[in-house]
């Protein structure tokens, strides 16, 4: 069973609204900091949100004040909200955990969805 899987992909009219999830399973979702990435056509993946185990949240400049992240760990859920959207948001969206230790030692390696779909029709 995949460690990551999102969901909510689709097509959006621009100007629109859409929320993005990514379940946990088989990961301590608690522990790990979380990131959306996002791969346009012909691009590089780019970190485009973050949120920490407290809920501490940061933003590339391309999707600040337009995307939120946030997570309930009681669902072991991620979700990417995202408002305004624009045809540049066009990508597949992946979830990711990032890797770490606790305090003991104890090592919780990293972990990609595989991804979905977004499509921001102009």
């Amino acid at each position: 069973q995949a460690p990551l899987v999102e969901s909510g992909g689709g097509l959006v009219h621009s100007g629109g609204s859409h929320r993005l999830s990514c379940l946990a399973s088989t990961i301590l979702f608690d522990v790990y900091a979380m990131d959306w990435y996002r791969q346009g056509p012909s691009k590089q993946r780019e970190l485009i949100a973050k949120i920490t185990p407290e809920g501490y949240t940061s933003y590339h400049v391309s999707v600040k004040g337009r995307f939120t992240v946030s997570r309930d760990n009681a669902k072991d859920t991620l979700y990417l909200q995202m408002n305004s959207l624009k045809p540049e948001d066009t990508g597949v969206y992946y979830c990711h955990a990032e890797g770490t230790r606790d305090g003991s030692g104890t090592l919780y390696p990293e972990a990609w969805g595989r991804g979905t779909q977004v499509t921001v029709s102009s």
